[in-house]
Formats: structure tokens, C-alpha cells, sequence
């Protein structure tokens, strides 16, 4: 049984990541990409699925303050990552010493390496790894053999090879190794995939790996010239996480490492997040260029081109990470889904939905892009026209909407305002840039979209605007009207809507995206959801905004108060049960994180500039412009020559 997903940590190497638990277990890693299948599943199933673990041994003698796993090995006394990187340290303190272990994905070369060094820091400790290769998301048992000193496992197209500086022996279908560590005394362990038709290659020393794999990411955090004041540590922890989150041969950026993490546990609602989103990667990629990450901005604009090019007809609201269209949906009826949450899906037919937000989160994206210096014209405002040639007769359309609702389609609030964004951008890259389009005709459009969202989609009983046209449901994505520059936050409208969300869609405080337990709503899908923590970063946005910025820093240190020990966010947080819940770590939470962050700041030392005076997009930084630092003028650099373990 797999832990809480709170008790998890990431590991990656900017081509896939892995999930590792408190109890020293990798129970989630797929190769050799993010939506590659899984070779250790145990996070979706069991042992019998595949994990990785390494772990004091088990008994009276072993002292366990911080507990035991559902397998009753002790989980770590302390657990954090090294400085400003993706390198995790996991400590347990035993009745005989302690121990650590440390965790990492290097950088690659070529192929996906993990990294374990296991290091005695006092005393003696007798340590066990488990291990169980499981291709094919835990369905299939490999042809494992042992040969000078290597250990594979071999099926189909997959071959995995650990490396091991002690003994490794074949038991009931696992791979053993049992060993004692006095103290100053290490243990390493490299496992390394390749495709099983090649040979496979010696691995990377271990100690270089770690020294390599550190400095990399200290100097990747080093290029940051964003300063946040009170909140510089969960804002870079948050840049990090969404480095881990990109695809680097490409620039795209998945949502989620995860497939099937329920919203609600044992419940239905499990989607497969391994992929690229354009809502998640635009905001995504505009708190990296915020943070003065211009290198990653570029790369995405650039996955974005390729991935959308053709008819704007047939945008998708989602691609893998190469840009692939085709993401069937399946169910994977072996796997029991965490806590029994059933269905586990792989693939996701939400990419097949029309989303008309989407059009708009593009649209703002290239034009704050363009803002901060990438080029202005080209192929992406040959993109951009084509987009718009579709949004001045789509946006008439009932879509999916935001949440990709598997009910029937609707004339969604939000998605008309994000319509009328798409054009606003395009309207001032024109006024800006010079730029040719037809500048008459959209600022006639975009008048006419304001005008019927200000008629059609506002309830004046209600005082808020409502999820749909004619609907009586209250929607957490219209907290984005303000965020966008639609109404500034002063409008009675705006400040009404925020203070009804705030009073009757929230649980405990923490914002839902919509009241998912009313049996009339339109999403198709029975039982009820956490609570959707961007949702309650932009209620901390519209407070800040509106003047209540002490109500905004109190919310958002209750968010803060969510992270996991090591910094992380899933998708949502269920207040009934007080855990995280979705997919993790959750890109949409953690950019509304960042932007929330640099808002705060801002409006704290009353600094940078207004939203009404320049649009930015999305919900960057409440539109004003962070304090910056003397940049950096160094990129990480991947290194020619690697030290190989021979």
C-alpha cells in the first residue's frame, strides 16, 4: 500500500521524475519519459507492482519516532533537499545510529540514471533494498539475470541495470541486499535504463553524480532575478518543481508526474496529468519569465508552435510532451488505484474537448513573451492570427470549459472573458509592436464579448458572476476576471463576486472550483472533490487587489501551511479528510504559488506597477513588476566528460 501522498518527495532529471516516500521507497517512476509506462507502480497498486526501497532493517531494536509504512518499515526522522536542488536527503535515526540516504536523478547524458548513496553518519545500522522491477505500469515480470556485478531485467523494449557496491541476491521474485554500515561507511546503488535492444552502458560514478547533479541545479536556481522577501524559499522551491516538470528535448511542461491520484479518495475522479496542458504551461512559463528564466520561456513558445500548428479549429487543450495529438484514454484494470480509487487511467480523452479558454491563455502568453524581449514577430504571430481568425466566430460556441466537465457543453463565464483576453493581448501587441492585423474589427469584438459576459453572465441577485450564462452555480474561475484586466478590482461587481465565493464556495477556508456535490451540476461524475488550491491562491490575488491584503497574507500562509516537509503541493487538499489529494506535484498549484508570492511582496513594500496601467498575463504578479536583482549571466551547462563507476 502506498503512503499519503503528502509523505512522497520528487526526483528528476528534466525527461521524467520519480516519486520517493518517507520510508525510503521509490514507488513511482516511469521511463525513459514522463508518459512512458510506469516501471515501478507500487503508488497505484502494491508491492507486487513494483518499488524500490531502501531502509533501515526492520525490529524492536529499530526506533521509529516517526512511525512505520502500511509494510511497518520506519519512516525517516528527517527528510529535505539539498540547498536550492532536486537532490534529497532522507534521514532516520535508529536505536543503534543513523543513517542517511541520498536520492537523485543526474542529469542526463542519454539515458534515465537513479542515483542511492547510502551513508552511516554514526553509530551501526543494518540496512535492507528491495527491489522489484515491474514494466509495463506493474504487469509485467522481467527475465532478471546477474552478471559481473550487474544485475538485469529485461521486457520488451525495456532494460533496467543496477549497479551495487554490495552484494544483491534473487529472493521470491525481489532483489535483496542486506548490509551493516558502521559509521563514515557508503553504500551506492545505480540503476540505469536503456532500450533492451542496445548494450548497456557502464554507469556514472556515483560521487560524481551527486557533485554533478547538486552543482547543476544550484546553478540553475542561482539565475533567478526574482526577489520575494518574506516568501524567497517557497517561491524557488516552487521554480524548481516546475524545472522537474519540463521536458527538456522539447520545452514542454507537464501538468503532473502522476497518472489516477484521486481528487477524492476511493473515488472516480483520476485523470492521467503526464502531460502538457496550455493553460498549465502558459501560466507555468509566464512565472518563469517572471523569475527571469528566459531560456525556458523561449523553449516552450517554441513546443508551443510546433505543437498547435495546423487548423486553430483543432486546437487541443493538451499534447505529449513532443508535441504528440493522439492521448487515448484506457483504463488499467490491473492496478487497485491508490487507497482503491478506481478508475486508473492512462491517457486522457479531456483532449479531445473544445476549451475556448485555451485560446486566450496562448494569446497572453505570446504577448507577455513579446513584452519581456523574445521576438515580436514571426511565426508566432502567424500563430496568433490564426487563432484569432477562429476566436471572432468560436467564441459564439458552448465549450467544455476550464474544469473539462464531461457533462454537456455551456456558454461558461470564464471562458467568454478569456475570449475577450485573447483579443485585449492582440490589441495591444498591435498598439505596441506595430504589428499588422485588423485592429478596428477587434476592438469592436472585444466590446461586444464585454458587453454580454456584463449582461449575460452576472447574477445581480446574487451579486456575482455565476459559472455559466442563466446558471445559479457560483465557479472559482471567475476570480480570474480581475486577474486578466477584464474589470479592474474596484468594480462592485468584482468585489461582490470575490465575497460571495468567499462566504458559500469554500470548505474550511480553502476555495472549491464549483459546488461538485450538487447533483444538477454539469460535470457529469458522481461524489465530491477537494478543495482546488489555485483556486484559493486567486481569492488571495482578488483580496490583495481589493485592499485586504492582510486577509490575502493569511490565506496564503494557510496554503503555505499545506506544502508537504519538502515544499510540495498537489492539485487539491481535501478539508474532511486533511490530506492532499490529485495528481503531485501539481504544476497549477505551484505557479499560483509564485504568482501569489510576488503579489504579496509587491503590495508589501509597495513596489512595481499597476494592473490598470500595463496587462500581463494571466495573474502575473497582480501586473506589477517584481523587484529584480543584478542577474546572473551564467547558464547551467551540461558537462562534456562524466566520471563513469567501472
Amino acid at each position: 500500500m502506498a503512503l499519503r501522498i503528502e509523505d512522497y518527495a520528487i526526483i528528476g532529471d528534466t525527461h521524467t521524475a520519480a516519486l520517493v516516500g518517507r520510508d525510503g521507497s521509490l514507488d513511482w517512476l516511469c521511463v525513459p519519459r514522463f508518459d512512458s509506462p510506469a516501471c515501478f507502480a507500487k503508488l497505484l497498486g502494491d508491492e507486487s507492482n513494483g518499488f524500490w526501497r531502501i531502509a533501515p532493517v526492520s525490529g524492536p531494536e529499530t526506533a521509529a519516532p516517526a512511525g512505520t509504512s502500511p509494510e511497518g518499515v520506519p519512516l525517516a526522522s528527517r527528510r529535505a533537499y539539498r540547498g536550492d536542488s532536486l537532490v534529497l536527503e532522507t534521514e532516520w535515526t535508529t536505536a543503534t545510529g543513523t543513517v542517511q540516504v541520498v536520492d537523485l536523478m543526474p542529469v542526463r547524458e542519454r539515458y534515465p540514471e537513479v542515483v542511492r548513496i547510502v551513508s552511516c553518519t554514526s553509530g551501526t545500522v543494518d540496512m535492507r533494498m528491495d527491489l522489484v522491477i515491474r514494466p509495463g505500469y506493474g504487469s509485467i515480470v522481467p527475465w532478471v539475470r546477474h552478471q559481473d556485478g550487474l544485475l538485469m531485467a529485461i521486457a520488451g523494449p525495456d532494460a533496467l541495470g543496477l549497479w551495487a557496491t554490495v552484494p544483491v541476491e534473487g529472493r521470491d521474485m525481489t532483489s535483496v541486499a542486506e548490509f551493516t554500515l558502521h559509521s563514515g561507511q557508503h553504500a551506492s546503488f545505480i540503476l540505469a535504463w536503456h532500450p533492451s535492444f542496445e548494450t548497456p552502458t557502464r554507469p556514472v560514478d556515483a560521487r560524481f553524480a551527486l557533485d554533478d547533479t547538486t552543482a547543476w541545479w544550484h546553478e540553475w536556481s542561482s539565475l533567478s532575478t526574482v526577489e520575494c522577501h518574506d516568501y524567497a524559499d517557497p517561491l524557488m522551491r516552487s521554480l524548481l518543481t516546475l524545472k522537474a516538470l519540463t521536458y527538456a528535448p522539447t520545452g514542454g511542461i507537464v501538468a503532473a508526474v502522476t497518472t489516477s491520484l484521486p481528487e477524492t479518495l476511493g473515488g472516480e475522479r483520476n485523470w492521467d496529468y503526464r502531460y502538457c496542458w496550455l493553460r498549465d504551461a502558459t501560466l507555468t512559463l509566464s512565472a518563469l519569465m517572471v523569475a527571469g528564466y528566459h531560456d525556458e520561456a523561449a523553449a516552450w513558445r517554441d513546443w508551443l508552435c510546433r505543437a498547435v500548428a495546423g487548423d486553430p479549429t483543432k486546437l487541443q487543450i493538451m499534447y505529449g510532451v513532443a508535441g504528440e495529438r493522439s492521448l487515448t484514454e484506457m483504463e488499467l484494470t490491473d492496478l487497485a488505484g491508490y487507497e482503491n480509487s478506481r478508475p486508473v487511467r492512462i491517457g486522457n480523452a479531456a483532449s479531445g474537448q473544445y476549451q475556448l479558454d485555451v485560446y486566450g491563455e496562448v494569446m497572453g502568453a505570446l504577448h507577455e513573451s513579446r513584452r519581456l524581449g523574445l521576438d515580436p514577430a514571426g511565426p508566432a504571430w502567424d500563430l496568433e492570427l490564426k487563432l484569432l481568425d477562429f476566436i471572432e466566430t468560436g467564441w459564439k460556441e458552448p465549450d467544455d470549459g476550464i474544469w473539462e466537465v464531461r457533462g454537456p457543453r455551456r456558454h461558461f463565464t470564464h471562458s467568454k472573458v478569456m475570449a475577450w483576453f485573447a483579443l485585449d493581448s492582440a490589441i495591444k501587441d498591435i498598439e505596441s509592436y506595430g504589428l499588422e492585423g485588423p485592429l478596428d474589427r477587434w476592438q469592436h469584438l472585444r466590446a461586444e464579448i464585454h458587453r454580454e459576459v456584463l449582461q449575460k453572465g452576472y447574477d445581480a441577485e446574487r451579486g456575482a458572476f455565476m459559472q455559466y450564462y442563466g446558471a445559479k452555480e457560483l465557479d472559482a474561475s471567475v476570480l480570474m476576471i480581475p486577474l486578466v484586466g477584464f474589470l479592474p478590482a474596484t468594480d462592485k461587481r468584482v468585489r461582490s463576486t470575490a465575497e460571495v465565493i468567499e462566504r458559500e464556495l469554500t470548505h474550511d477556508g480553502f476555495v472549491m472550483r464549483y459546488d461538485s456535490d450538487n447533483s444538477t451540476h454539469v460535470d457529469g461524475l458522481t461524489g465530491r472533490e477537494g478543495a482546488f488550491l489555485a483556486c484559493s491562491f486567486w481569492l488571495a490575488d482578488n483580496l490583495a487587489l481589493m485592499g485586504r491584503l492582510d486577509d490575502a497574507k493569511n490565506l496564503f500562509q494557510r496554503l503555505l501551511d499545506l506544502r508537504n516537509d519538502v515544499g510540495l503541493l498537489a492539485e487539491e487538499y481535501d478539508p474532511i479528510a486533511k490530506r492532499l489529494v490529485g495528481n503531485f506535484p501539481q504544476a497549477f498549484s505551484h505557479i499560483s504559488l509564485i504568482n501569489t508570492a510576488v503579489n504579496l511582496s509587491d503590495a508589501e513594500y509597495g513596489e512595481g506597477h499597476r494592473h490598470e496601467d500595463r496587462h500581463a498575463n494571466s495573474q502575473i504578479a497582480l501586473n506589477r513588476r517584481p523587484r529584480l536583482r543584478k542577474p546572473h549571466h551564467v547558464a547551467p551547462s551540461r558537462r562534456s566528460h562524466r566520471t563513469r563507476h567501472h
